[in-house]
């Protein structure tokens, strides 16, 4: 057997750029005269920009740590163990950089063994352990904590999670196996799986200390002080913990099989993690935390040697690193201050414009339309959503008074847009409309300022081709709603100079969102490669596939809802418009669905419908059935899996040589930040390129071995 050290050691030679994590020991005298401590604390050298992570020299760090305390616990001088972490941080779980380098699964299992191994130690020790929650917690972080016999927590935490399976993975030391044996197996799941599924939601402290996880709260500006005379309290008696009996009947089995029902919900049984982190938590019922500590070990080699794991830190780089330096997007001090936005449209997407760069910017946003009463409906919008920000204690009054007094609406342009440097167009899509729009604003606007469009399929070069300064036009395509979806397309077209761009990058980063750089090409991005999609699934209904069939083919990609569901999000309507525009540029691809056109010329919402008897589950709307004109070709769910699936990677194929985004991980990044493509596939790319897709049909991967996959 090798020991903890030899196993890091191993471990650590596998990565040699890990930031080591350095675990200081100090002594002190309690309060109370409860005795001599001694505290550990976690620390990088950075500041909390760079969060404390755990790689294999960072866990030999505390395992030393430990072998100081251990000795001294068992030679009576020291009365307890506290471990805390550096300003704002606690620690946030493994160094992901270090498991993305592994390739063999004895590698991956002794990453396992070696974190349980030594965190387990600090449930071992002579003398009672405290964790001190000072900051951000997350994953590894949180289970370090766990092991410890008590744990108090800072109500000023921001952020605390286990987000495993979020990424691909379990909460392998000791997550999956201490926290249902201490707060419960329904909190538990609650915690792992729910959280997790739901965009890795995170708990503030005050949370964390009403699901039991810590024992005592703290407020954050002495929080260390309060939490080292409470832990006298503790070793001295005067203070008594008590921890509700956690129920291991019926209840755990229950919060199981509610979390196997969320994972479905979430992910339709195509990725394992959630399932193998139920699998554990059902197991640990029997309170066998050794039992539990060897079947995380063993979910986590299986994982990380897995495609859903790479492809997960895969997509968690390209949101956290590339989304945040875009590719291709000129130098950043090209661009011009933005000190007044105007906004063409007053209808509800103008009014989300309005509201996002009101709160983003907090400079002048004036709204312009064809008539008073449009004008002032698009303000009543944004007043609303002032009134609702208020309401639930997001802003206070001044903040409200003052976002309020910064929005106006005009009719004349003239007068709204004189000294404007942005203006958005969110008007009809349709290129004389837009045109105008554009002629219109150039006659009034300063020099300087860009012209954006929010078209979500038109030419952008067209758009501005008619101007004097076509230069200054640039694409700036949002995604429904507005509020939730981080992705915006800018579109670069032909005479688009770098300083509009700049500038339009520039605001993007203001307001909070993805800013990917595209090519003004047809339908740009996501629009381009969901039509094809949804017009392939189209495709095979109009031949004769029955809808459910068609619906359910793709189930296997684990997307947020089907594809008919996600028509009738966006709106058949528009469905249908973008299909037509596709299908003038690329005839040969795109088609025009008969049925689809008899769906939105009868007026249909879309495909379904939705009664409470059936549990609004959605059922085709007998209505549309009858519009339904099909062929007589039925397909199987894999044969039309294949079809749609082939008919995706040759889009993105084409869309790659005719350069409309730098690369493949930039049209992984569209879908994850504007369609909802979940994490564990990595978006698009990796899956085509892991079912064997992607060189089926171009005779080549997307991506190179070892990216959001297993290193060869």
């Amino acid at each position: 057997m090798s020991t903890t050290a030899e196993l890091l050691k191993g471990a650590a030679e596998l990565f040699p750029d890990e930031v080591v994590t350095s675990a200081h020991v100090r002594h002190f005298e309690l309060p109370a005269a409860a005795g001599r401590f001694a505290l550990i604390t976690l620390d990088n050298g950075f500041d909390h920009t760079k969060p404390t992570t755990f790689g294999p020299q960072s866990l030999a760090h505390l395992n030393t740590a430990i072998d100081q305390v251990e000795a001294e616990a068992a030679n009576g001088e020291i009365v307890g163990v506290g471990i805390t972490g550096k300003p704002f941080i606690f620690a946030v779980g493994a160094d992901l950089k270090g498991v993305e380098l592994l390739k063999q699964h004895s590698d991956a299992l002794a990453i396992g063994k070696g974190g349980h191994d030594v965190f387990k130690r600090l449930s071992g020790l002579a003398v009672p352990t405290f964790a001190y929650y000072n900051g951000a917690a997350m994953g590894g972080g949180v289970e370090v904590g766990l092991h410890c016999t008590y744990r108090t927590v800072s109500k000023a935490l921001p952020a605390f999670s286990l987000p495993e399976v979020f990424l691909g993975l379990v909460p392998g030391w000791g997550g999956c196996t201490i926290l249902p044996n201490l707060i419960g197996a329904e909190k538990a799941v609650s915690v792992i799986i729910e959280n997790s599924l739901n965009q890795n939601r995170q708990l503030k402290g005050k949370q964390v200390f009403e699901l039991g996880i810590a024992d005592a709260i703290f407020e954050g500006a002495d929080f260390l002080e309060q939490s080292l005379i409470w832990t006298a309290g503790v070793l001295n008696g005067s203070v008594t913990v008590e921890r509700p009996e956690v129920d291991r009947g019926e209840a755990w089995d229950q919060a199981v099989a509610k979390g196997r029902a969320v994972a479905d919900s979430k992910v339709h049984g195509a990725a394992p993690a959630a399932y193998r982190a139920l699998d554990i938590v059902e197991a640990a019922k029997d309170g066998d935390l050794q039992k539990g500590f060897d079947a995380e070990d063993q979910a986590l080699a299986d994982l990380i040697m897995g495609g859903e794991l790479r492809s997960g830190i895969y997509a968690f780089n390209l949101v956290q690193k590339r989304g945040k330096r875009p590719a291709g997007a000129p130098d950043k001090n090209l661009a011009r201050p933005v000190t007044k936005v105007g906004v063409v449209g007053a209808g509800l997407m103008a009014s989300q414009l309005a509201l996002l760069f009101l709160r983003r910017l907090e400079v002048p946003v004036v709204l312009t339309d064809i008539d008073q009463e449009r004008v002032d409906k698009g303000v009543g919008y944004v007043h609303g959503e002032i009134d609702k920000l208020l309401g639930k204690g997001r802003i206070n009054q001044d903040k409200a008074n003052r976002l309020k007094g910064l929005v106006s609406g005009v009719l004349d342009k003239a007068v709204g847009f004189a000294d404007a440097d942005f203006i958005i167009e969110a008007v009809f899509e349709e290129m004389s409309v837009k045109q105008k729009v554009f002629a219109e604003v150039e006659a009034v606007a300063p020099a300087h300022a860009i012209l954006a469009t929010n078209t979500s399929s038109l030419s952008v070069s067209e758009m501005a081709s008619k101007l004097q300064h076509p230069e200054r036009v640039v694409g700036f395509h949002f995604f429904n709603p507005v509020a939730v979806l981080p992705l915006l397309e800018i579109v670069r077209g032909e005479k688009t100079d770098d300083a509009s761009l700049a500038t339009a990058f520039a605001v993007a980063k203001k307001l909070k969102k993805t800013g990917v750089l595209t090519k003004d090409a047809p339908a740009f991005v996501v629009n381009r490669i969901l039509t094809r999609f949804m017009g392939e699934i189209q495709n095979i209904i109009d031949e004769g596939t029955p809808v459910e069939t068609a619906e359910k083919a793709v189930e296997p990609l684990g997307l947020p809802m089907s594809p008919l569901v996600l028509l009738e999000l966006v709106g058949p309507a528009i469905g249908l418009h973008v299909s037509e525009t596709l299908n003038r540029a690329f005839p040969e691809r795109f088609t025009v669905s008969p049925n689809l056109k008899a769906v939105v010329e009868a007026g249909k919402r879309g495909f379904y419908v939705y009664k409470p008897e059936n549990g609004f589950k959605p059922e085709l709307d007998p209505e549309v059935a009858a519009l339904l004109k099909q062929g007589d070709v039925v397909l199987t769910e894999e044969q039309a899996r294949d079809r749609v699936l082939d008919a995706v990677a040759q889009e993105i194929g084409l869309m790659l040589e005719e350069g409309v985004v730098a690369e493949a991980q930039d049209i992984d990044l569209c879908l994850i930040t504007g369609a909802g493509w979940p994490f564990h596939l990595g978006g698009i790319t990796p899956y085509l390129d892991r079912e064997g897709v992607s060189e089926r049909v171009n005779g080549k991967r997307f991506l190179a071995q070892g990216v959001a996959s297993v290193p060869a």
